[in-house]
């Protein structure tokens, strides 16, 4: 039993694993409609996203697992080609409070600010983080709970297997006679 110590001593000390809970979106329910300006001026609506999968994440600076998370965001969004779109809603957090936030950890992919937690709730987000992904038909397919290295192999085929889904198509507009 002298070793009990030392395998507990190690185990304390081992890297905490991802933890999160993916799930389908759920079928009677509609994709919400996402219609917000970025911290840059951008605005982001469902017609800029239609063609595109989507990593939409919902984070605020407070919440450790979202600090874990969003450099592999970042390196998903520094190495995904034009197809794939990363953005994030930072919630109920003053604006200054984030863009120092984003200032300091180099992030560069969009950040919308949800500082009344309107599309948090709208997109039914309870916990942080929270990642919706959105096929390039535009509907949201899949929501995961918790943090996830995004930049890692079950994040790829995610994504890989989300971006085979069919665009819509825009209804064609009637012959002029």
């Amino acid at each position: 039993m002298r070793w009990l110590p030392a395998v507990l001593l190690a185990l304390c000390f081992q890297p905490a694993l991802a933890q999160f809970d993916k799930s389908a979106w759920p079928t009677n329910t509609p994709t919400p409609l996402l219609e917000a300006v970025d911290m840059q001026g951008k605005v982001w609506s469902k017609a800029e996203l239609l063609g595109h999968t989507v990593v939409l994440n919902f984070w605020a600076t407070w919440c450790a697992p979202c600090k874990e998370e969003l450099p592999t965001l970042q390196t998903l969004h520094d190495i995904s080609d034009s197809s794939t779109l990363v953005l994030s809603v930072n919630v109920r957090e003053p604006a200054l409070r984030v863009a120092r936030y984003v200032q300091a950890t180099g992030l560069t992919f969009p950040v919308m600010l949800d500082s009344k937690g309107e599309l948090a709730k709208r997109w039914g987000v309870t916990v942080f983080p929270t990642t919706v992904l959105i096929a390039p038909d535009g509907q949201a397919r899949w929501r995961v709970m918790g943090d996830v290295d995004w930049s890692g192999r079950d994040a790829q085929t995610w994504l890989t297997q989300l971006a085979q889904v069919p665009r819509l198509q825009a209804p064609a507009s009637a012959p002029k006679r």
